[in-house]
């Protein structure tokens, strides 16, 4: 009878798991990387409309020179392997799996850092750098994604 009970009760869970295919997957890491990565950048903008337009132009020209060297060398690989995860599955999938669970602590820890510096004494168009540069770069590496779920939708239509 425990072996019965031991049965049943993933089968009764799986019918509330919200399955999803591997490209709807792909498509919500790359929608969820362009949304935080916007979010990112108007909150950069608005720390930076109250500078003066030749410290407004350094700073976002430093952000975005951090953009392209984190696009590049971090994120794109971070991308590549989630990727790499994501193209294999067949069938449908948790939806909360478009990342593993060691980015979800990654994320958390960013988040709280986040939260950290934002009511910090920090000098906001400092910051302003920092956030165009980890929103940018979401927002570049986010094409990637976008880019996959196109290709994959392109399969199914065709």
């Amino acid at each position: 009878m425990l072996n019965n009970k031991k049965k049943e009760f993933p089968d009764t869970m799986s019918k509330f798991k919200p399955g999803v295919t591997r490209k709807t997957l792909i498509i919500i890491a790359g929608l969820m990387w362009l949304g935080v990565g916007i979010m990112l950048q108007v909150l950069a903008y608005s720390w930076l409309m109250s500078e003066s337009g030749s410290v407004l132009l350094i700073f976002a020209g430093i952000g975005i020179v951090v953009a392209l060297l984190v696009h590049h060398f971090g994120f794109l690989k971070i991308v590549d392997k989630n990727l790499k995860r994501l193209l294999p599955l067949e069938g449908e999938r948790c939806v909360f799996s478009f990342i593993t669970w060691k980015s979800y602590i990654m994320i958390a820890v960013m988040v709280s850092m986040g939260l950290i510096l934002r009511h910090s004494s920090l000098p906001k168009h400092y910051l302003a750098v920092v956030y165009i540069g980890i929103g940018m770069a979401l927002m570049l590496s986010s094409i990637r994604y976008i880019r996959f779920f196109i290709k994959e939708f392109n399969k199914f239509v065709d």
